[in-house]
């Protein structure tokens, strides 16, 4: 029901993983030039530089893992594994396998995207002005209020309005029929209970049923593309707005995010694809 409201990072965005690294960095390990500077390891004289150790403790940064004696051992120890393997792997000729040979190529290729996406986003700043009107276009998107909201899921409106009626009778309990009969899995176990959200975080008629509700009060049958509603408005209270500096980094990377959206539509646009 709910849109997602996190914000993408940028790597997603260009379907880029922390894995994805890994994968370039693999791919490339028997082809390191032997003039590589800083390299620390050699296997069977060739050579793993300092550096893709380095992307590697980058990438574990990411993740969350601090560097310690014990993790630089582990990657140097996994990268050594990936080589005596990959040149194993050469030697009965596997890189020539068709599938191999594809693989390879979309590593190369999303290594690249990446570059491309990091490059884009030096070369492209979100300007102070931008960052300023997509703050006033939230604000204005989210209102000032939020809802604590209930529903229950059914397929035909029949149903829908049974349960209206069911619930109209005295003792009856939205929770207990919600879990009995919704067709919602995400709220379905917790009695319809939607928790605290906004109208414009579902889809519109959905989203309309809920401000025209006082504390309390129940809907008539609602009908979206999901199935037929039964809304319960619990309560309503002011909204907490973040000011523009704690919003600052979601901002900025919604703008990249489209920015970078609309490159690709441009290379798309200016390339010549046959389907």
């Amino acid at each position: 029901m709910l849109k997602p409201s996190n914000i993408v990072a940028l790597a997603i965005l260009a379907g880029i993983t922390a894995n994805t690294v890994y994968a370039v960095e693999n791919t490339a390990a028997s082809t390191v030039a032997a003039t590589d500077i800083n390299v620390t390891i050699t296997v069977n004289k060739t050579p793993i530089p300092q550096t893709r150790i380095d992307l590697r403790l980058k990438v574990a940064a990411q993740q969350g893992q601090p560097d310690s004696p014990e993790l630089r051992k582990a990657i140097r120890d996994d990268l050594i594994n990936l080589e005596v393997i990959s040149q194993d792997a050469v030697k009965k000729g596997l890189d020539k396998q068709p599938e191999v040979v594809q693989q390879i190529e979309l590593t190369r290729q999303t290594a690249l995207a990446n570059a491309y996406v990091m490059d884009f986003v030096k070369s492209h700043p979100v300007s102070e002005d931008a960052i300023k009107q997509e703050y006033e276009n939230q604000k204005s998107h989210y209102g000032n209020k939020e809802y604590k909201v209930e529903h229950i899921l059914v397929d035909t409106e029949k149903e829908a309005q049974a349960i209206v009626a069911e619930l109209k009778k005295k003792g009856s309990k939205f929770d207990k029929i919600a879990k009995k009969s919704s067709k919602d899995p995400g709220s379905k176990d917790k009695g319809g209970d939607l928790g605290w959200t906004i109208p414009s975080s579902f889809v519109p008629p959905f989203g309309e049923a809920i401000l025209k509700l006082n504390k309390g009060e129940i809907s008539a049958p609602v009908q979206t593309q999901y199935g037929w509603h039964v809304i319960k408005l619990d309560d309503v209270r002011d909204l907490k707005i973040p000011t523009i500096e704690e919003a600052r980094g979601n901002l900025e990377k919604r703008l990249q995010q489209q920015a970078i959206q609309e490159a690709i539509k441009g290379l798309r646009a200016n390339a010549e694809i046959k389907q």
